[in-house]
């Protein structure tokens, strides 16, 4: 405790979850304008790192090793069935055979076993290792964006639903803790607690915990009012409907023509009125929510940067595939190393900025101190 008189220093706030999202969102977006295995491994390293030094010591953080996991299991399946069912790219340099089981005429165009070639795995590799990256970005978001605060930066309109998916994201969570929690017991008991019978035995105690968290949270719900909602006319609620609906469709028209290359004139145009159109509707729908806010996470300084930092990676990257493809997507016929481009790359190093300006995460505590006079 400090002498009297000495002024106690404030701590700074956490990022808004909001900005960790969209920082994590424009990252995997520029993970899908890329096939080279060099940028796609900058990216996820750059991600990587900024979860490793800001991550929270809570619960869901731990959620990031399984989106690893996710990613490692993607990359094996694919690589597998391309060994398995064959690659379309053709190739000289054959590395194994598998027999190969015929199929009827119908099944034109595929096949069981057969030639397994360099070319063919690596193209497998690559497109792989995109949607590896593009998971591992997601994983971020979910590593370092409280649930919770998450909540609460939700419009009024999607607040329904941001309870029920914020509900079914700290499912998972808890049901880790709790299932460690009673490993250790057990194992401090000189009980078993694997193979079947340890599994029936904390089986049991984490459903009869999980009831009782959904009861109590049923009970707290009810409590603080959850569900009322104000009067609103029919008019307003259709207009909301019709621009809601509206909106989300055009978002995902340009983002789908941003994702591509035949939609690059059309689609930044409709992503722009489609935001607007479902921003629209998120503020009229937010008119019959009449909960408040307790102390609304501000969306300062630091959470501009860290969203910018994300948007100029997805940008730049966007850029450097209209202007040098070749460099972005390498080919593998013929089969020669990637070669890593060095404004690109140094355009993916953007996304190290929140690990500079965003606070640093509390040390977690130790429950074993405890607190002196």
């Amino acid at each position: 405790t400090p002498p009297a008189g000495v002024p106690v220093p404030r701590p700074r706030r956490a990022l808004h979850p909001g900005a960790w999202w969209l920082w994590a969102l424009a990252l995997g977006t520029a993970a899908t304008r890329t096939t080279n295995p060099l940028l796609l491994a900058l990216l996820i390293t750059v991600s990587g790192y900024v979860v490793a030094v800001r991550r929270p010591h809570t619960p869901w953080a731990r959620s990031y090793g399984a989106f690893v996991k996710l990613a490692a299991a993607v990359l094996v399946l694919r690589l597998a069935f391309a060994i398995v069912l064959g690659s379309p790219i053709p190739g000289t340099h054959t590395l194994f055979t598998l027999p190969e089981v015929p199929l009827p005429g119908w099944a034109q165009g595929i096949r069981l076993g057969g030639r397994v070639t360099a070319e063919g795995l690596t193209f497998a590799l690559y497109d792989a290792l995109r949607l590896a990256a593009l998971l591992i970005c997601v994983g971020a978001a979910n590593a370092l964006a409280s649930p919770s605060r998450l909540l609460k930066s939700l419009p009024g309109a999607l607040y329904e639903l941001g309870v029920a998916v914020v509900v079914a994201l700290t499912f998972a969570p808890n049901l880790i803790a709790d299932v460690r929690r009673l490993r250790a017991a057990r194992r401090l008991r000189g009980r078993p607690d694997k193979g079947v019978r340890g599994l029936v035995q904390v089986g049991l105690p984490v459903l009869e915990g999980a009831l009782e968290r959904s009861v109590s949270l049923a009970a707290a719900m009810d409590a603080r009012g959850y569900g009322r909602t104000a009067e609103v006319p029919a008019a307003v609620r259709r207009t909301t409907a019709a621009l809601t609906l509206g909106g989300l469709l055009g978002v995902c028209a340009g983002t789908y023509g941003l994702l591509t290359a035949a939609g690059g004139s059309y689609g930044l145009p409709v992503l722009l009125a489609g935001l607007a159109s479902a921003l629209a509707g998120l503020w009229l729908g937010g008119r019959r929510s009449v909960r408040t806010r307790y102390r609304p996470d501000p969306w300062d300084a630091c959470a501009w940067l860290v969203s910018a930092s994300g948007a100029a990676v997805a940008a730049l990257l966007i850029l450097a595939g209209s202007l040098d493809p070749g460099s972005l997507d390498p080919g593998v016929v013929p089969l020669e190393p990637p070669a890593l481009p060095l404004w690109p790359a140094a355009a993916v190093l953007l996304g190290l900025l929140p690990a500079f300006v965003t606070p640093a995460p509390e040390a977690a505590r130790d429950p074993r101190k405890e607190p002196t006079t």
